[in-house]
């Protein structure tokens, strides 16, 4: 079945404003990138992926996704991440693509062999929430139109439920690696303790917290602390 990855991006400047009690703007910026880049790179190992496009108005964004050969796909309106899947899946109709996989950026521990394993078993809406079995992590629609994504606060719920009024097999699996985005400092301790676990893995983002812990003001995982530049 032929496969589109599609992750929607938001400029870098914008991204991760919860994180802000405990990483300046400059801060923030440089662990997005990083994130993004451990995305992208594992994405590219995944058997069963046949193209990858980013949907982003940022030109760093833009820059990280052509080194890995990735498709741009420009996202003018920058109306949030739903809207920027839209753009994704509207050009994987145009090119003929029968599934999508729709991931974020912010998913550094993503594992290859359990995006695969995912593929393998997705019925026609797989939804993969977050830890917290509220929200929504990734997507995979086949078709790539089978359901409308509506992301934020309580997507799970609402993906379960689009599915099932559409009347489309689906189903809600819980990917390890793709559980733990990074939004808020706690999310950003737990993934630093995962990190502690796991020493392969992750090794952009493993690189850039940890030019970020030489900075005084920069928290141990799990400790408060004040915003720094």
């Amino acid at each position: 079945m032929s496969t589109i990855a599609i992750l929607p991006v938001k400029t870098f400047a914008a991204a991760k404003q919860r994180l802000a009690p405990a990483l300046g703007a400059g801060s923030r910026r440089a662990l997005v990138q990083a994130m993004l880049a451990d995305v992208l790179a594992s994405v590219r190992r995944v058997r069963g992926v046949d193209e990858l496009a980013v949907v982003t108005s940022d030109a760093d964004a833009e820059a990280a996704a052509r080194a890995v050969g990735a498709r741009v796909l420009r996202d003018a309106d920058m109306a949030g991440q739903s809207r920027a899947a839209l753009i994704g899946i509207g050009y994987a109709l145009r090119a003929g693509f029968e599934r999508v996989l729709l991931v974020p950026g912010d998913t550094p521990l993503l594992d290859p062999a359990e995006v695969e394993a995912l593929l393998e078993r997705a019925p026609a809406v797989a939804i993969v929430p977050d830890r917290h079995l509220t929200g929504t992590n990734a997507l995979v629609l086949s078709p790539p139109d089978a359901v409308a994504p509506s992301f934020g606060p309580g997507s799970l719920e609402r993906h379960v439920t689009g599915a099932r009024d559409a009347g489309v097999r689906h189903s809600v699996e819980k990917v390890p690696t793709l559980m733990l985005d990074v939004d808020t400092p706690e999310d950003l301790a737990e993934l630093g303790r995962t990190l502690e676990r796991h020493p392969g893995r992750a090794p952009s983002t493993r690189d850039a917290l940890r030019q970020l812990a030489r900075r005084p003001a920069f928290p141990a995982p799990g400790t408060p602390a004040r915003a720094s530049a």
